[in-house]
């Protein structure tokens, strides 16, 4: 499998009427994520505020509607890969301010995921997203600067 579309990762999962096909299918999208380079397994990529260990690093490169962003991540859980990879469907490779402007509960809530996260996977995936944005709020700094 292919890095997916998050329009086409949302089809999907409205295809997919159980709960237990749609946590295959989460986990499905988490191995399909590209390899994560040991050397940035780092604490300052860690991702602080999940409960499993997650790293992400982002690239940034100019774009004409300002800096655009790429995403790389990994976990050692695998439900919480397929997270990542939601993510980075949904904001890998578009330009910081619409990462900024980007409603990810929305999509998680029309994918119906947002129900069936634990307290605890909640907590991290705002961690996630928070990191995301953070950096894509650094990204925009440092182009003005």
């Amino acid at each position: 499998m292919s890095t997916r579309t998050i329009d086409s990762i949302i089809e999907d999962f409205e295809l997919l009427d159980n709960w237990d096909d749609r946590y295959r299918y989460l986990i499905e999208l988490g191995r399909a994520l590209p390899p994560f380079p040991e050397e940035a397994r780092s604490e300052a990529t860690k991702v602080q505020g999940c409960a499993s260990q997650v790293w992400l690093v982002s690239e940034t490169a100019a774009a004409p509607e300002g800096p655009a962003l790429a995403f790389l991540g990994d976990s050692d859980a695998h439900i919480v890969r397929g997270l990542i990879a939601i993510l980075l469907a949904l904001y890998s490779g578009r330009p910081a301010p619409d990462i900024l402007a980007a409603d990810p509960a929305a999509v998680f809530q029309r994918i119906g995921l947002k129900d069936h996260l634990t307290p605890q996977r909640s907590n991290g995936l705002r961690s996630m997203v928070e990191r995301i944005r953070a950096d894509a709020r650094q990204a925009l700094a440092t182009s003005a600067a």
